[in-house]
């Protein structure tokens, strides 16, 4: 466009040339050369149609390219993130089996101290001319050793709910025996054992109120703060467990107290 509008000037100059000099006319010749020249470079630089058609092609497949592996990273991401989950399930799942199977081994231990308790105790000798006695009828007539046998075994077999009625029985009629406190004990691990928190808790704060020197009252205060923590009571539960460990800090309750903190993210001191 700049070559066109020079040309009309350039034949001015020509019409012009009888009043110019020799000299001048060279000079524009000379002018008109060098815009000449200016015009092929600059025709010589600026990219042609197919240059620019072929960037345009090759920024497209590099678009395409950009976008083809974004969906491929984001459908990994995806992956990688169910897998994550699955992961988080699965360690879930685990905590909890490892929590029930500690409940499971401290109620065990329980049980073997409790057996063990009794049978370092002598067994009364029969009398020579008594006949084998028969199992003992519900009420006041029962023995009480005998009816705590009974019960216990009953508990041992997992039937909880016949267990729950003799260890009730036991205590009706044998209030204040040395065994009180350990019916009253196993009447809430029966409790437990059927997932009646509620009633289990009542039951070892009972062991815990009427028997304050028995020696199953870490036991109740350990199961006492499972028992929060299953009902989802947290810090009831929190504040149970931190005090088995302080009150019994060698105890094998203060050790599954310590465990099952860890397992709940507290600091067990």
């Amino acid at each position: 466009m700049k070559l066109l509008r020079l040309f009309p000037l350039a034949g001015c100059l020509v019409l012009a040339a009888g009043c110019v000099s020799t000299q001048d006319i060279e000079n524009l010749q000379a002018q008109l050369s060098d815009i000449q020249r200016q015009m092929l470079q600059m025709q010589k630089q600026a990219p042609s149609k197919q240059e620019v058609a072929d960037l345009e092609s090759n920024v497209g497949r590099q678009m395409q390219s950009l976008l083809k592996t974004e969906a491929d990273m984001q459908v990994k991401l995806q992956d990688l993130s169910s897998q994550i989950e699955a992961l988080q399930a699965k360690l879930e799942d685990t905590n909890y089996r490892l929590s029930q199977l500690s409940q499971q081994i401290a109620a065990t231990n329980q049980e073997l101290k409790d057996f063990r308790s009794q049978t370092a105790a002598p067994a009364p000798a029969p009398e020579a001319s008594a006949p084998p006695a028969a199992p003992p009828a519900a009420g006041g007539g029962a023995d009480p050793k005998s009816l705590y046998d009974a019960a216990y075994n009953d508990y041992l077999k997992g039937n909880y709910d016949l267990a729950l009625r003799e260890f009730q029985e036991y205590l009706a009629n044998f209030p204040n025996t040395d065994l009180s406190d350990n019916a009253t004990y196993w009447i809430g691990e029966s409790y437990y054992r059927q997932r009646r928190f509620r009633q289990a808790i009542e039951q070892f704060d009972a062991v815990l109120t009427r028997y304050p020197r028995s020696d199953k009252v870490a036991a109740a205060l350990l199961k006492k703060g499972y028992a929060h923590l299953e009902l989802g009571e947290r810090s009831q539960g929190i504040v149970q467990l931190q005090h088995v460990i302080r009150s019994y800090p060698t105890s094998d309750e203060a050790k599954l107290a310590r465990q099952r903190l860890r397992e709940i993210g507290v600091d067990a001191g």
